[in-house]
């Protein structure tokens, strides 16, 4: 098993007045610390979702472990074929290759911190979902981006059944 030494000398600081906001209701996304600025340990932000509103589809990170922290609210999250339900407090940790998706649970709002790690350069595709928000570029652009971006999109019969 090989490990990760990061490489930074000073503690990262990401005031939350500071952090970048990409999104639009129902969904935000606070760019909190990217893989650049951790020496690679990690990329964090923070996901607001709006009552029972969808977060990200189902994917898989080949190189990475997520980790989903509920901050207020209930998440739907898919880890592999298994959807649970995650409430405030709850903390849920998808392997890498595993696939996974998220959503605010039905009824619900979700706030939540998540954790790529190692890390990868995160912020540009959040920024590109953004783009594809505000139709400046068409959805199947993220097909180009895969793998910069260590993520690919699956489908999950599993996360549709619970989702329907």
């Amino acid at each position: 098993m090989s490990q990760l030494t990061p490489d930074f000398n000073e503690a990262v600081i990401v005031r939350g007045a500071d952090a970048e906001v990409v999104g639009r209701a129902p969904t935000s996304i606070r760019l909190l610390a990217d893989s650049s600025s951790t020496g690679g340990a990690l990329s964090t932000q923070r996901v607001t979702l709006g009552t029972g509103s969808d977060g990200a589809k189902p994917h898989r990170h080949d190189n990475s472990a997520e980790m989903f922290y509920i901050l207020d609210g209930a998440a739907q999250l898919l880890s592999g074929d298994q959807v649970v339900t995650a409430e405030r407090g709850d903390l849920v940790v998808v392997p890498p290759g595993a696939a996974h998706a998220f959503a605010a649970a039905p009824g619900e709002i979700a706030d939540i911190l998540i954790v790529i790690t190692p890390g990868v350069e995160r912020f540009e595709y959040f920024r590109h979902l953004e783009r594809i928000a505000y139709g400046k570029v068409p959805p199947e652009s993220l097909l180009d981006v895969q793998e910069l971006y260590d993520t690919y999109f699956l489908s999950s019969p599993a996360w549709e059944s619970a989702r329907s």
